[in-house]
């Protein structure tokens, strides 16, 4: 499984009449031991998450509950990725930026990160990331 571009994982799914389970370990589904975790929730209807992009840290976003689209850019082409099931994520390598929208009422974003939270890794102005990833 190659890591460099964005790509959904399917995860673990154990049946159970009394509910299922599913869950996610490194390296065994993930590509990247964990540093921290995060989630959005209580996303008010039409607003848009993210719209920034990472130097050094990859993700792995779940929907926990309900649904929301994630859309990467990769400073060329743009890809939509719906998520609405807990038994699979989106996996985003560094350097792409993501825009998280469509937010179902209810619905919650699981993010699970290789870095702990650092400002400088933030890049916030879209013509800036393009012109770092095109170099």
């Amino acid at each position: 499984m190659s890591y460099y571009n964005p790509q959904l994982i399917y995860l673990p799914k154990i049946l159970d009449k009394r509910g299922n389970l599913s869950f996610y370990e490194y390296p065994g589904q993930i590509p990247f031991e964990i540093a921290r975790t995060y989630w959005i929730y209580d996303v008010p209807g039409g607003e848009i998450r993210g719209s920034h992009a990472f130097k050094e840290q990859q993700e792995f976003i779940v929907a926990l509950s309900g649904s929301f689209d994630v859309i990467l850019h990769d400073g060329k082409d743009e890809q939509k990725f719906s998520l609405n099931r807990s038994y699979y994520g989106l996996y985003i390598p560094k350097m792409f930026w993501r825009r998280l929208e469509n937010f179902s009422t209810n619905s919650l974003a699981l993010i699970i990160s290789d870095h702990m939270y650092n400002d400088t890794d933030y890049i916030r102005d879209f013509e800036q990331f393009k012109k770092l990833k095109n170099e």
